[in-house]
């Protein structure tokens, strides 16, 4: 019989065995909980929208550099100096209304300076202005003195395309040496006008002169007043002549009526 082997047992503390179990239970959860991290982080990632591609660059079209003031150079400005001419149809295509009022304005300014003499060389440069060229300008004899005292346009008559004869009502007072003014009795002057191709008008001839004849005059039928309407006109007015009844039963009364100039003159008055 073999010697009998005596064997010998290391003690391990069963402590120690506890303790080393418990490390591994801690790392077995640690790398369950990475993975499980991981897993969610993965899942993540792949649940984001994926980002659009960068857009492909475009060569910019090469334009020309633009053109400053500075570079481009400055057309030169030209002033033409021909007049305005306007043709036949152009002047009909303006209002009627309106060429014969510009015509009429000169006729009667052209009738001021053609009766008034006064001796001074602006009112022979004025009407050597108007008067066609080639005619004379009038010749007064020395110390006459005439003052236009009022003009108007008593009729217009179209004798050709934009040409008229326009007559002139003229008044006029005239003074000799150290007279007084007397007045002249009315004339008529008919002033030939013609609308020229810039479409201003001229005198075309120098004018024909008439005495006035004037007309026959209206008849006014005045009768008496009620006796408290013409008191009440006389208290205000002065003198009555007498009047017309309306027919909404007013009265167009007729009195003498002093004015500023101390003058009497026979004024409408209409009272109730």
């Amino acid at each position: 019989m073999d010697e009998e082997r005596q064997e010998v047992y290391e003690r391990i503390p069963w402590e120690t065995l506890e303790k080393q179990g418990g490390d591994r239970q801690w790392l077995v959860v640690a790398v369950a909980g990475a993975v499980a991290v991981g897993a969610l982080a993965y899942s993540f990632m792949k649940s984001q929208p994926t980002p659009a591609p960068p857009p492909t660059p475009v060569a910019a079209a090469v334009t020309d550099p633009p053109v400053t003031l500075a570079t481009a150079p400055a057309a030169p400005v030209t002033t033409s100096q021909t007049p305005l001419l306007l043709a036949e149809a152009d002047l009909y295509a303006i209002e009627p209304e309106r060429i014969i009022d510009q015509a009429k304005a000169l006729a009667e300014w052209f009738a001021v300076e053609y009766f008034a003499v006064d001796g001074s060389e602006q009112s022979q440069a004025t009407l050597g202005s108007l008067m066609p060229s080639g005619v004379p300008l009038p010749e007064a004899p020395g110390g006459t003195q005439v003052f236009v005292d009022w003009v108007g346009v008593q009729s217009v008559t179209e004798t050709a395309p934009l040409a008229y004869d326009i007559e002139v009502l003229v008044r006029s007072l005239m003074a000799q040496g150290d007279g007084g003014f007397v007045r002249q009795p009315t004339r008529v002057a008919t002033i030939g006008v013609v609308i020229g191709d810039d479409g201003l008008p001229r005198i075309a001839r120098p004018p024909s002169v008439t005495m006035s004849t004037g007309s026959s005059p209206l008849t006014m039928t005045l009768t008496p007043l009620p006796a408290s309407i013409q008191e009440q006109v006389e208290s205000v007015y002065g003198s009555v002549v007498g009047g017309e009844q309306l027919e909404d039963g007013r009265w167009r009364v007729v009195a003498m009526v002093e004015g500023v100039d101390g003058v009497r003159r026979p004024t409408v008055v209409t009272v109730p």
